[in-house]
This record gives structure tokens, C-alpha cells and sequence, in this order.
């Protein structure tokens, strides 16, 4: 006799639907023989296996949700839906059980008007998830497909029964690529404790092709809070990788520090520099004693910055960068830097990071700007750091510079002052003192520069300075006679730079010398007094001996003819000394006369040579003549007095030799004289000196040479006069030469 069990398991083999019994974790335990036709397969392969893994053309949403309910309130519950895979559409009747739910499944093709209602809503349901451009997935809370949209199918290249009931993290597109399976697994964990989450993968969907996604899961809750399912959805963001990665290679070829944080303030991306720099400052220190001493506050903030932050070397390195800030500006970078995380509000600030080399640091500015969504909601942080050290040195010497023309400007000896064409547009207070002018006129452009000059004043000068700033952009100091305002005259020494642009602009030094040439007018004037009074006794005294010597010639006392020789040697050389003296005075008087007449050239050269090789006999003066003698308009004493000087010079400053040379050549322009020596030369440095008066071309151990330092500046005068030049070349130890060139004709 049959069991009770036995005759209710074959009332049930017999009935026509489809009866599939599961217990509370959805195992099946029971599938009567439609149910069995249905699937296509065998009690024994049903039995103890998933429900939803194992009929896949029976699974949806729509019946998840029916189960579920049906389990929480243990009463039956009907369902009517299309089957995703099959497109048939079923009646479901779910009915509590001891050991969990019996399901019933009806195919229903005879649908009623309100079924019919429902069957078009849930055909526009299949259509718009068949026809997403999204990729979205319906999942239970343990990650198994309830169903998916028709393109990760396509993208695949998979059927929809291959997938329907499945882990989604066991499908080809993900479990082919261990990190996104790894993060979807995550996420799917997360998502079923209610929270929604958001994460990118690079998926693969089949060989040679690879996707990057968006991927959000979105938790749907029951009324109790109790997640029912769950909602993946894929965006397609590949191209914008792409673009972004095409970005971060651009970012890691540039010079500056780039890094994007998310708006917790943990790192999301650095380019190459800061992950090279991190690097290398990683590897000279680990230690973070520097944190244990700032605030309690500032120290949790960095650390939970390094604790939310991906475990990847560059997000580890630049968290740790932190440490290599100068230990004085880190309270003021972090402050700063939280600062813009509260508030939302860009931010740029200097600060020092160190260098390779401990104790070194350079400085560098760091910019963030915040990327907001339409919601204006901060997504992210974008940040530069630029190297300014050079900048920081630059701004640093700057600012000593201005500090140090502040003081200059701020000199009571020196008056500076700032042209721009003719027009004094800035001057310090010495200036202005200097001048007569105040402040007041200054501002107001009142002073020109015209208004110092002289009508009369050596016109060529001032053309002359104002041709070297426009040619050299600086001119060599020169001396000058300003206009006050009141209309007294400053002697000055002056000196200028100028800077090219749509107006001539300069900058001018003034130096006070009222007091030197009071003090050389003073000086002249007195060695012209001391030069006229020892000129007439020296002449008398000179006749005197003259007189002398024919008087005891006369008596027979010829012994002493050479005693009162040398005397008279003496007296011409003094009597020499004293004209130069006075010729000099003069010079500087402008008091010095010329006369004019035709001279012919080598005929005072030779009675130059006659008188100096009488006097001198240690050398030998070679004159080399023009094949023609050369006649030009001058002062012929004048010119005996310049050849005389240079040739004297010549024999005086070359001991060692005992020959001069005098060069004589001629043009039918100029010509030209050329005193050679083979003395003791003249060092480079002096060079530019010697036709200055007092000035002497020796060293202090050659001081035994005679001479006052007078005749090379008389010589220039002289040749000036004549509207000549002189130069001169010379080669230490191996001697010198000066060349005169006179023009013939003067205009």
C-alpha cells in the first residue's frame, strides 16, 4: 500500500503545471515532471542545485521580487511576467511551504484586460533594457544576473541563457580580468549592505577589444530596508579614457608637479614628476617623526588622507611628500590646504620642498582648482606645482637691488635723476638741491634738461655725450658747467646710461665739483704765478752765465768753459720746465696762443734733432724723410715744442738702447710723424692715461726717470690745436710709438 508521500508525489508528477519546490535559500528540492520538460533536463540535475542558476529561461526580476515577498509574508502570491530569455510569458503562483515555496508556472497566452495592461507596460520594460545604450544588469544581493540589457550581450558576444542566473562577477567580461573582478566583488559586497557605489574597471568582452566602464550599483530597498536587489549599470567611458590618457602622457613630459585629488583629498592621479620626485625623496627617508609633532587634528587629517588613498606607489609617494616640506611652512601648507577642501574655493601658495641633497630646499608654487558637476558639487581637485626658485632668487635679488638703489637714490653726495627724452621725469633730493628745484616742479615735468646747459658752453660736448648714450647706451664721465634755476653755475662731474625704447630714457650721476675746480683753478692760477716769477730771474740768471763764460774765455780761464756748460744744460732744462708750467696754466686758462703760419715740417724736425742731439749724446736720432717736404699752416714753435717732447720722452724712458727713429711720411691730405723707441714700454693698464698732465707711465721702483708728467698732455694739446690726432703702440720691454698725423689743409 502507497505512503502518503508516495501518492502525493505522484498527484503531482501528474499535474500539467510546472511545479518547481525550493527551500529559504532558493535550492530546489522538488520538480515534478512538467516542471522537468519545462527545463529540459532531470530530477536528479535539479535537485540540490540554485533555482536561479538553473532555470535561466524561468528567471527575471519581476519573479525575484514575487519569491522574496512571498517568503517574507508566508502568503501565496501570483505573478504574471515574460520570461527574458524565452519572451513567453508565465503565471506564477507562489505558495509557502514547510521546507520553503512551491511554484507553480502556467504559460498564459489568453490574457485578460488588465493582464494585457500589464504585458504592454512590461513590453516596453524589455524593449527600452534590450534597446539601452547603457549597459545595466538586474542583480540579486549576492551578484547573480536577474537580467541584463541586450548590449554587454553584444559586446561579448553572448546569449542570454549563457548568462541568466549566473554571478556576474563569473561572467567572460569580467572574470577575465582578475582586478575588476576583485573590484566588482567589492562593490557588489557593499552594494548589498545597502550602500551605492561607484568605481571604473577596464573589462575585456572578448579578444583584442577592451572596455572602460563607469560602473555604479545601485541598491533597491524593500519596505523593511531589506536590499531586494540590485541595479549595475555600465558607462561607456573608453574614449574619455583615451582623451585622458592622451592628457596624462602630455601632463608627464611637462616640467611642473600634477596630481588630481577626489574631494576627500586623497590622491587619484600624479604625472610623472611628482611620482619621480616622491621616489627619490622616498628613498632618503621613511620616518614620519615630523608628524608626531603636529597638532592632534592635522595629524588625523593626514592620515586618513593616506588611509582612503589607492595602495599604489605614486598615490603612497606624494602622501609621504608631505615630510619633505620646510619644516616652517608645513603647519601653513596644510592649514591652506584644508582650508580649500571645506570651502570649495581655489587656492595658490609659495612654499619650500627639499632637494636631494639634505638641508636644501627649493621653492615651488602650488595652484588647485576644483572641477564641479552640474549640482555644483566638487568631484574633483586639480593641482599644479611650478619650480619659482630661480623665480624666488630673481624676485630676491630684485628686491636687494631696489633696496640698494633706494639707498643710492637716498645719497647726499651723489644727484641721481631719470630722463626720458629732454625731460627730467625723476630725481633724488641731492639732485634737486644740486639744481634748485623742488619736488613739486619735478612732478610736474617743469624741468627740462636743456635749461642747465650753457648758449655758449661747449655745444659739441653735449652732442658729443648724447651720440655715445644712443650709440653705446653709456658714456664715459666728463666734466661740465651747469644752469641753476637760479641762474648760478655748478661745476659738475657727470656721467650717464640711457635704455632705448619709444623715447630715449637715461639715468644721470652728478658729482658736486665746484670744490676740485675751485681747488685746480686755485693750482693753476699759482703754478702760473710761481712759472712767470721764476721765468725772469731764470733768464737773467741764464744771460748772466752766458756772459760769464765769454768774459773768462777772454781772460784765458778755458777750464772753466765745461763747468758753466753744464750750468747753462741745467738752466735750459729748468728754463724748459718753467715754460711748460706756464704753458700748461695757460692751457688750462684757454689763454694759450697760437700763431699762424706755413711751416715746412721737416725743416723743424731737423732743428729739433741738431738741438736735441747736442744736448743728448748717449743716443743716435735716425730721421727717415718724405720725399716731399710737407707744408701745412700752424705754430711752428708750438710744433718744435711737440717734437721735442716726444723725442726727449724717448731717449728718457729707453736707457738700455741707443737709437731713436723719427718716421716723416706724407700725403697729399696729412702727414704723419712716428717717434719709435726700443725702451722700456708702456703696461696696457696706463696706456689709456699717459696723455693725461701729471701723469707719469712708471712704476713706483722706475721713479728715478725725471719729469713732472706734463709733456704728453702739452703734446696733445698742441696736436688738438692743429686739428690732428695722436696714438700710440707699444710692447713691454721691447719699446714704443707715438704717431702724429696733421692735416695739410685745415677747413
Amino acid at each position: 500500500m502507497l505512503t502518503s508521500r508516495e501518492t502525493l508525489l505522484s498527484a503531482l508528477e501528474t499535474l500539467p503545471d510546472a511545479l518547481i519546490v525550493v527551500d529559504d535559500a532558493t535550492t530546489i528540492v522538488y520538480a515534478n515532471a512538467s516542471a522537468q520538460t519545462m527545463l529540459g533536463t532531470t530530477q536528479e540535475a535539479l535537485v540540490g542545485n540554485s533555482f536561479w542558476c538553473l532555470a535561466p529561461h524561468l528567471v527575471s526580476t519581476t519573479l525575484y521580487q514575487a519569491v522574496l515577498k512571498a517568503r517574507q509574508t508566508r502568503k501565496l502570491t501570483d505573478v504574471e511576467y515574460r520570461s527574458p530569455v524565452t519572451q513567453t510569458w508565465f503565471h506564477a503562483q507562489i505558495s509557502p511551504t514547510g521546507v520553503g515555496l512551491a511554484v507553480f508556472f502556467q504559460e498564459n497566452t489568453e490574457p485578460t484586460q488588465c493582464q494585457d495592461a500589464l504585458r504592454q507596460s512590461e513590453q516596453r520594460y524589455r524593449d527600452l533594457l534590450e534597446h539601452s545604450a547603457e549597459r545595466v544588469a538586474m542583480l540579486t544581493p549576492e551578484g547573480l544576473i536577474l537580467e541584463i540589457s541586450q548590449r554587454p550581450l553584444t559586446d561579448a558576444q553572448v546569449q542570454l541563457e549563457e548568462v541568466i542566473g549566473k554571478p556576474l562577477t563569473a561572467v567572460s567580461w569580467w572574470s577575465s580580468v582578475p582586478h575588476a573582478q576583485r573590484q566588482l566583488g567589492a562593490a557588489i559586497e557593499q552594494a548589498r549592505q545597502g550602500v551605492t557605489v561607484r568605481f571604473e574597471a577596464r573589462i575585456y568582452p572578448h579578444p583584442g577589444r577592451y572596455l572602460d566602464l563607469a560602473v555604479t550599483l545601485t541598491p533597491q530597498c524593500a519596505a523593511n530596508q531589506q536590499v531586494e536587489y540590485l541595479i549595475c549599470t555600465g558607462f561607456d567611458i573608453t574614449q574619455y579614457k583615451r582623451v585622458e590618457e592622451e592628457l596624462r602622457t602630455v601632463l608627464d613630459t611637462v616640467p611642473q608637479f600634477v596630481w588630481i585629488r577626489r574631494p576627500d583629498g586623497s590622491i587619484a592621479y600624479c604625472n610623472r614628476r611628482s611620482h619621480d620626485y616622491a621616489h627619490m625623496m622616498s628613498e632618503q627617508c621613511t620616518e614620519d617623526e615630523w608628524l608626531q609633532q603636529l597638532p592632534p587634528a592635522d595629524r588625523q587629517c593626514i592620515q586618513g588622507m593616506w588611509h582612503t588613498a589607492p595602495r599604489t606607489d605614486i598615490t603612497h609617494d606624494e602622501a609621504v611628500s608631505l615630510q619633505f616640506v620646510h619644516p616652517e611652512d608645513r603647519e601653513r601648507v596644510l592649514a591652506l590646504q584644508r582650508q580649500a577642501l571645506e570651502t570649495g574655493e581655489p587656492y595658490e601658495f609659495e612654499y619650500r620642498l627639499r632637494e636631494r641633497q639634505p638641508g636644501t630646499y627649493r621653492w615651488f608654487l602650488s595652484r588647485g582648482v576644483p572641477l564641479r558637476n552640474e549640482e555644483r558639487q566638487v568631484v574633483q581637485w586639480f593641482g599644479t606645482c611650478t619650480d619659482i626658485h630661480r623665480q624666488k632668487q630673481t624676485e630676491d635679488a630684485l628686491r636687494q637691488s631696489q633696496e640698494r638703489v633706494n639707498h643710492l637714490m637716498s645719497s647726499s653726495v651723489i644727484g641721481i635723476f631719470f630722463a626720458e627724452g629732454d625731460v627730467v621725469v625723476e630725481g633724488n633730493n641731492t639732485f634737486l638741491r644740486m639744481t634748485g628745484y623742488n619736488r613739486d616742479e619735478l612732478c610736474r615735468r617743469c624741468i627740462n634738461w636743456g635749461s642747465f646747459t650753457l648758449p655758449t658752453s661747449k655745444p659739441s660736448l653735449f652732442q658729443q655725450v648724447h651720440q655715445e648714450l644712443v650709440v653705446q647706451q653709456d658714456t664715459t664721465p666728463f666734466e661740465a658747467e651747469l644752469v641753476c634755476k637760479d641762474g648760478s653755475r655748478l661745476d659738475v662731474l657727470m656721467g650717464g646710461v640711457a635704455f632705448h625704447g619709444e623715447v630715449l630714457q637715461g639715468i644721470g650721476f652728478l658729482l658736486d665739483n665746484s670744490a676740485r675746480k675751485e681747488l685746480e683753478q686755485r693750482k693753476d692760477h699759482f703754478l702760473g704765478m710761481v712759472s712767470h716769477e721764476l721765468k725772469t730771474p731764470l733768464t737773467s740768471l741764464k744771460l748772466q752765465t752766458q756772459l760769464l763764460r765769454k768774459q773768462l774765455g777772454k781772460q784765458g780761464i778755458y777750464n772753466a768753459d765745461t763747468v758753466l756748460s753744464r750750468m747753462e744744460a741745467q738752466l735750459n732744462m729748468v728754463t724748459r720746465l718753467v715754460g711748460e708750467l706756464l704753458d700748461l696754466s695757460k692751457i688750462q686758462a684757454g689763454t694759450l696762443e697760437y700763431a699762424q703760419e706755413t711751416v715746412n715740417l721737416d725743416d723743424v724736425l731737423q732743428e729739433v734733432v741738431d738741438i736735441v742731439q747736442q744736448m743728448q749724446t748717449t743716443h743716435t736720432i735716425v730721421v727717415h724723410r718724405a720725399a716731399y717736404p710737407p707744408l701745412l699752416v700752424g705754430d711752428k714753435d708750438r710744433l718744435e715744442q711737440m717734437l721735442l717732447n716726444l723725442i726727449s720722452n724717448a731717449i728718457k724712458y729707453s736707457p738700455g738702447a741707443n737709437t731713436i727713429e723719427v718716421y716723416i711720411k706724407a700725403s697729399e691730405e696729412a702727414v704723419t710723424l712716428s717717434v719709435h723707441d726700443q725702451g722700456i714700454g708702456i703696461p696696457q693698464e696706463q696706456r689709456e692715461k699717459i696723455f693725461e698732465r701729471f701723469y707719469r707711465a712708471v712704476a713706483p721702483h722706475q721713479r728715478a726717470f725725471p719729469g713732472l708728467g706734463m709733456g704728453l698732455y702739452i703734446v696733445a694739446e698742441i696736436v688738438k690745436y692743429h686739428g690732428g690726432s695722436i696714438t700710440m703702440k707699444s710692447e713691454m720691454g721691447k719699446g714704443s710709438t707715438f704717431q702724429v698725423t696733421l692735416p695739410l689743409k685745415r677747413t
